[in-house]
């Protein structure tokens, strides 16, 4: 599987994950914020989680089954915003299915870098190489009913709702109500694509 080492937007550079993303990682992940707002990331987040994750993503990229982007600032916008430059939050294509053409959307950002836009253009260039590069027929992603910041940027980059998924997950010994949306290649051929797609 060919893919790009990097994916740009005005503002943002993604890249695939590396060893050195762990500390990083680690440090934004453990925001309380974040790991509320997510369906898989723990609180307290472990000591050694994070080299754990990015082994298992890089072993995962190898055998094709998902594609996990490192979200970066261009180092003027990191300057402005007085974010970190190197990693603002993770980007990942998972749970590839050859036969079906099918793969799963998950995503998180640093709390600092909530609210600025950033995770909606991240989504164009990746749903770009999920349907060019990898030549998937469908993309969906869950959200937490709670979290509905996660389904307007869904939507806002052409996914659609599919349903609500009572109490799919436990968070915190509590079952949380999930929704779950999709997008289509021929949707997603058919929205007005601007030099950034």
């Amino acid at each position: 599987m060919f893919l790009p080492a990097i994916l740009e937007t005005e503002r943002l550079l993604l890249r695939p994950l590396s060893p050195t993303d762990a500390t990083s990682i680690q440090k934004l992940a453990s925001d309380r914020q974040i790991a509320d707002t997510t369906i898989s990331i723990p609180h307290p987040y472990p000591d050694g989680e994070a080299e754990r994750y990015i082994s298992k993503k890089i072993a995962e990229l190898k055998i094709g089954c998902s594609v996990t982007f490192a979200i970066g600032l261009r180092p003027r916008y990191a300057i402005e915003s007085k974010l970190e430059a190197k990693l603002i939050g993770i980007i990942e294509i998972r749970d590839m299915d050859r036969e079906h053409s099918v793969a799963e959307l998950s995503f998180w950002l640093a709390v600092a870098a909530w609210g600025k836009g950033y995770m909606s253009e991240a989504l164009k260039p990746l749903l770009n190489c999920g349907f060019e590069t990898l030549s998937l027929n469908r993309i969906y992603a869950y959200h937490m009913v709670r979290n509905p910041a996660s389904g307007k940027v869904l939507q806002k980059n052409g996914f659609k709702p599919e349903g609500l998924l009572r109490q799919r997950i436990r968070k915190w010994g509590i079952f949380e109500n999930v929704i779950l949306l999709s997008i289509l290649r021929q949707e997603w051929q058919s929205k007005d694509k601007d030099i950034n797609w």
